[in-house]
């Protein structure tokens, strides 16, 4: 495993993360499995496991802090994020000084640890000033329960408002942005967010780099019944489409040709450049994580990177 600092901040964190979204309660609920799943990363170099409150409604979270109690803390870097409702309560939402400090708790009795090491705002919330958001993380971290804050899917303009609020008020800024990326969804990220978070020394931990499975080539065929894309049709409709089938099923040569599956060159892909610090995935199978973590030792030469555009960009 390799390490990466997140932006140019102390922090490292190993450039395989292991998200909730997959792994913690919902699509696997066998603690064993989870376990398992659990031990590989941990023992394949994985620092990272990244949460989120409403990741099946707070289950996420605890079974994360069940899992992870079975490791020395300081050997983590353990996240989670707010803004997304978790009842029907008008107030438990959102990025209110109110909501987030309220949820915080609840995140850190759920997994079972003093503090985070990154928190993240899940969303924009245009409805709170930024000076309340901004002024509220900072000092989450000032109290001790977050080492670290974050942006997770803002618009690129709004990032940019919290970084020079937190300078010109002496606050802490956010320190990492959590965007999709992945060879299929790149655009925003490379146009509008890297423009911005790079020069404001920010790290982006992403999601779904493989496209929600799609870049693995189990799409090939089209969508086989049970799977996870059958239950989300706006991710169906925007991914597998005839034009990404086309470009999986040509990256097959390349990864043919580095010894490599086609999820672990599109892993390789994300990671080749260093604006980004971690890609987040999930497992459902302790094998799926193993093969993601072999990701770390491909290296992609200008030529390699060259053939991929091509296909990419056709």
């Amino acid at each position: 495993m390799k390490y990466r600092n997140i932006g140019k901040w102390g922090i490292k964190v190993s450039e395989i993360a292991l998200g909730a979204w997959t792994t913690y309660g919902d699509s696997v609920e066998d603690l064993t499995v989870i376990k398992q799943i659990v031990r590989v990363a941990y023992e394949g170099g994985v620092n990272f496991f990244d949460n989120a409150d409403v990741y099946a409604i707070g289950k996420g979270e605890q079974v994360m802090g069940m899992v992870l109690a079975d490791y020395p803390r300081h050997t983590l870097v353990m996240s989670s994020k707010v803004y997304w409702p978790m009842s029907d309560d008008i107030n438990d939402r959102g990025l209110s000084r109110k909501h987030i400090r309220e949820s915080i708790d609840g995140s850190l009795r759920n997994l079972k640890t003093d503090y985070l090491d990154l928190y993240f705002a899940h969303r924009h919330d245009p409805s709170v000033p930024m000076e309340e958001i901004v002024t509220s993380f900072s000092g989450l971290v000032d109290s001790g329960k977050v080492t670290y804050w974050g942006t997770s899917e803002w618009p690129a303009e709004q990032i940019a408002e919290a970084v020079a609020f937190a300078s010109e008020n002496g606050l802490h800024p956010p320190i990492v942005d959590q965007p999709q990326y992945s060879m299929l969804h790149r655009d925003r990220v490379e146009n509008e967010v890297m423009p911005v978070t790079n020069p404001a020394g920010m790290g982006l931990v992403v999601w779904s780099p493989l496209a929600m499975g799609m870049l693995t080539g189990k799409y090939d065929e089209g969508l086989p019944e049970g799977a996870r894309l059958s239950d989300n049709d706006g991710f169906r409709e925007r991914i597998i489409t005839d034009a990404n089938r086309a470009k999986v099923m040509a990256l097959k040569e390349i990864a043919d040709g580095l010894h490599a599956t086609r999820a672990q060159l599109a892993l390789a892909w994300v990671l080749r450049t260093k604006s980004v610090s971690a890609a987040i995935t999930g497992a459902t199978r302790p094998d799926q994580i193993a093969e993601t973590i072999e990701a770390t030792s491909i290296h992609l030469n200008d030529e390699a990177v060259s053939r991929i555009e091509s296909i990419l960009g056709g």
